[in-house]
């Protein structure tokens, strides 16, 4: 094995933010269609959720994908006034705007939350939209301040002892 390539696997990867995309069926979602019809390179860092419009969003939803690891949480919806629901997006945007003041109460950068407004016709602006999002992203690095802390072995070691002196003692009777 050559020195080029040892010091290649032993150099640190860079960090790829994962990021849960909630975007409207109607505008946001077909505007993410777009960009992948029309063959436009941006990153897949985002993994998209069709939810029936943006205002249909709870702030459960956005803490959730933070609690499961997410790195950061896109919403993207129809431009204030296009909604398919009429007020969806303006209520989107009152609800969304007190979402990122909870996150920074609590501690996590505002950074790490991000709106858009997509239109279906605008597959190049989704992809920048994200293009951007991953990039800012990168710069903060992992987000654990809400992971939720995750027992490794630990559970399943103890349980694995108990199981074993189960066996033991049943073995001498």
């Amino acid at each position: 094995m050559s020195n080029s390539s040892q010091s290649t696997a032993a150099e640190p990867q860079e960090f790829e933010p994962r990021i849960v995309a909630f975007l409207c069926k109607w505008c946001s979602s077909a505007g993410s269609d777009l960009a992948g019809v029309s063959r436009i390179q941006y990153p897949a860092n985002a993994t998209p959720i069709t939810i029936p419009c943006s205002g249909a969003v709870s702030p459960m939803y956005i803490l959730s994908a933070f609690n499961k690891g997410a790195d950061g949480v896109l919403v993207s919806g129809c431009h204030p006034g296009d909604c398919h629901y009429m007020e969806g997006n303006f209520l989107s945007r009152r609800k969304l705007y007190l979402v990122r003041n909870l996150l920074q109460f609590i501690g996590l950068e505002s950074d790490r939350f991000r709106m858009s407004w997509v239109s279906a016709a605008e597959g190049a602006k989704f992809a920048e939209v994200v293009e951007e999002f991953v990039s800012d992203l990168r710069t903060l690095g992992p987000q654990n301040r809400l992971a939720a802390q995750r027992r490794t072995n630990a559970a399943g070691a103890e349980g694995a002892e108990a199981v074993r002196t189960l066996k033991a003692t049943k073995a001498k009777r």
